[in-house]
């Protein structure tokens, strides 16, 4: 009775800070889990809706001692806000959503962070912008704060790099309620990169208030091609001269698994339907019904499912740039043995940059978990060849449990590749699953049982692929508790970035555990 009260008393502080506290077992098991597992039971849940409600209730759980944790849209698998110890209070920052200021003279745009890629994409749509980085395939519900916390990569990524890449400035919560302004609100960096500091941080530093973009024009202009190859090395090789020749936006590709995986999405009207309404945006309604029809007609098969493919997104002010760009891309991808397919996929998937996430199960109801390693060129080929070579050398295992396997590439500009294996298992799956995929989708999927002896395979799968990628000296985005980054670094960074997580948060409070720290 006495340690209830004191917990009760704990969170009624936190309520006097004027924020929405949520202790209900049902809110407390949801906001437990993320994508790939379930972590420790949370005191409560806190819901600020603003910068000040954020600062001052941070301030009074710290006070009490107690752990904090973001979270965002709830898009992480990596344990980004699911803690391995029991009692922290969750700050959910979803009600954080508004756009601050876009600001035309200066070409910025400044956001809350729980506001979500989508939202902010089409709000900068009717005035001719958006970002250099412009959200992840998941940015119907990921946030802004998520994508700097998390880094991340997709829309824009294969010209501008990272979300990271994007930011200008931001307003940081620190572990004590400080809201720390972290530089400049137009160029960045003035002196030290005192921005760069807390992204990619997994809110191991603090938690993202409010965020400032960089704005560009928007595209006006598109082009799309798709290719087959024959094996991954020429699959790879490509990509990466494409990625060097700086035409594409988005470079991706899926091996022969991740095709036959894709194909057997329930989205082939809607797809058809998204690719129409673009069609009509353009200005092209005869446009819209030939592509709308061509998907239908093609149907699942407009792609090679036994091959590698690659798909090449280009962009301009005008057509003819667009259209120069991918001629050279085509070339490119052509000199390393591709086949030129029908363009159908990119099309659809810049329909609809932020459609539903019903992929977050596999077709028969399995469970799915993504691990990725962005590696330079050079590395790139000896990786998948050894992430191929570890699949095989477990396939009995796997086989047993049924689990089975898809990878996804993507081109990062300035960077080099990401090569993204995914592992689908059967088992049960988890509230947050139910909540975002669609209900019509989600009630169409088979409800399968919980599985012990799959889920002790999927951990074992995970981490070998975490180990490996360290091996190959790749480096990740989520970060949160998964990934070796403490490993990858030398005696003195490591030092460094103990000093400053004791400079900022020197109770060790803030998301422990995240970034191994």
């Amino acid at each position: 009775m006495m340690a209830t009260k004191v917990l009760s008393n704990a969170t009624d502080l936190i309520a006097e800070a004027g924020v929405e506290v949520l202790t209900d077992s049902d809110t407390l098991n949801f906001y437990a889990h993320d994508v790939y597992e379930r972590g420790a039971d949370l005191l409560a849940v806190v819901r600020p809706k603003n910068k000040e409600e954020l600062s001052a209730a941070v301030a009074a759980t710290t006070a009490q001692n107690i752990p904090v944790i973001p979270r965002g849209g709830g898009m992480s698998y990596t344990g980004g806000y699911t803690s391995n110890q029991p009692g922290a209070v969750l700050f959910d920052l979803a009600a954080m959503n508004r756009i601050l200021e876009i600001n035309e003279t200066d070409m910025t745009v400044t956001a809350e962070a729980g506001c979500t890629w989508a939202s902010l994409y089409e709000a900068l749509q009717p005035k001719g912008l958006r970002t250099p980085f412009w959200g992840t395939l998941s940015g119907l519900k990921a946030s802004i704060g998520g994508g700097m916390s998390q880094n991340s990569i997709f829309w824009g990524t294969g010209r501008y790099g990272t979300a990271a890449q994007s930011c200008i400035s931001m307003n940081v919560v620190l572990a004590d309620g400080t809201i720390l302004e972290t530089g400049s609100d137009f160029t960045r960096p003035y002196g030290p990169d005192l921005t760069g500091l807390f992204l990619g941080d997994t809110g191991a530093l603090g938690m993202k208030a409010t965020i400032t973009l960089r704005l560009i024009p928007e595209a006006e202009a598109h082009a799309y091609a798709s290719f087959s190859f024959e094996t991954y090395a020429e699959t790879l090789t490509a990509a990466a001269e494409i990625e060097r020749s700086g035409t594409s936006t988005e470079c991706f590709g899926f091996d022969p698994n991740l095709n036959a995986i894709r194909m057997k999405r329930d989205s082939l009207g809607s797809d058809a339907k998204a690719l129409g309404n673009m069609m009509k945006k353009q200005g092209s309604v005869w446009g819209a019904l030939k592509e709308g029809a061509k998907v239908v007609t093609a149907g699942r098969n407009f792609m090679d499912e036994a091959k590698f493919s690659l798909h090449v997104l280009t962009e301009g002010r005008i057509q003819a740039t667009a259209d120069d760009d991918l001629e050279r891309a085509r070339k490119l991808a052509l000199s390393h043995g591709a086949t030129e397919t029908e363009n159908t996929i990119p099309k659809i998937i810049r329909a609809n940059p932020f459609g539903p996430l019903n992929s977050m199960l596999g077709a028969g109801g399995q469970r799915w978990a993504p691990i990725h390693g962005l590696l330079s060129h050079s590395k790139a080929v000896d990786c998948y060849k050894a992430i191929e070579a570890l699949f095989d050398q477990h396939r009995a295992e796997m086989d047993e449990v049924e689990m089975f396997t898809g990878t996804l590439i993507s081109t990062v500009g300035g960077s080099g590749i990401l090569i993204e294996p995914c592992l689908y298992w059967p088992d049960a799956s988890n509230p947050l699953h139910e909540d975002t995929i669609e209900n019509s989708h989600f009630a169409k999927l088979p409800k399968l049982a919980a599985n012990p002896k799959a889920w002790a395979m999927a951990q074992k799968m995970k981490q070998a692929l975490v180990d490996l990628f360290y091996e190959q000296g790749a480096v990740h985005m989520q970060i949160g508790r998964t990934y070796r980054y403490r490993d990858s670094l030398s005696p003195a960074a490591d030092t460094l970035l103990s000093d400053l997580k004791k400079s900022v948060d020197p109770k060790g409070l803030m998301n422990p555990g995240s970034l191994g720290l």
